[in-house]
């Protein structure tokens, strides 16, 4: 369980592929707190650490989370962004994130405007997913509040601190982006589906 705060972007530096797996090296600052076995969020997808090497560890990433993500996408130099699992006890600051990408995105848009920036991305509807006005979403693991709901797209508003601290920096006009739905949002349309 995670929250969609980002602890750290850190530096994809291997990529190695086994059968139709695909073994990722990431250096981060974190990684001497991190241990074998646990779960870390890589653009919202979680994915467990298995091996560690001093400012570096890896993860292992199968068929289904690169067909179902941007993981496949990744290049050495990549930027990443990074959360650790959420501790019990601890606040949520911001929502119910299970690190499980529901489908991805394509930005369609990147608007500066005084002091933010307004993306806007596109997804296929035809896998049921969706959003709501002033409803949670997560876009590579980053926790944030839709605005402009439509059938197969939305658009966020991203403040200075978000931008510097994640890979929105990063994100431009045609590039895909790992989608997680609201977790609540999805259990109250699948009852209304079995109505």
């Amino acid at each position: 369980m995670f929250t969609g705060i980002i602890e750290e972007v850190g530096e994809i530096t291997a990529l190695s592929p086994e059968q139709e797996n695909l073994n990722i090296r990431v250096k981060a600052t974190m990684t001497p707190e991190l241990k074998i076995d646990q779960s870390v969020a890589h653009n919202g997808v979680c994915l467990t650490v298995v091996s560690i090497y001093e400012d570096e560890y890896s993860v292992t990433a199968v068929k289904e989370s690169l067909e179902k993500t941007n993981l496949g996408t990744l290049k050495v130099g990549s930027p990443v962004n990074l959360e650790r699992g959420m501790k019990l006890g601890a606040r949520l600051d911001g929502h119910i994130v299970q690190g499980h990408v529901d489908q991805t995105a394509t930005c369609t848009e990147v608007k500066e405007a005084q002091g933010s920036w307004e993306f806007s991305f596109e997804y296929d509807p035809a896998l049921n997913n969706i959003t709501i006005e002033k409803g949670s979403i997560t876009i590579n693991g980053v926790s944030l509040t839709v605005v402009n709901s439509k059938k197969n797209g939305f658009s966020v508003a991203i403040i200075p601190y978000t931008y510097e601290h994640t890979t929105f920096k990063h994100i431009k006009k045609g590039d895909v982006v790992n989608l997680e739905f609201d977790v609540i949002g999805k259990y109250v349309k699948r009852i209304t589906e079995l109505g």
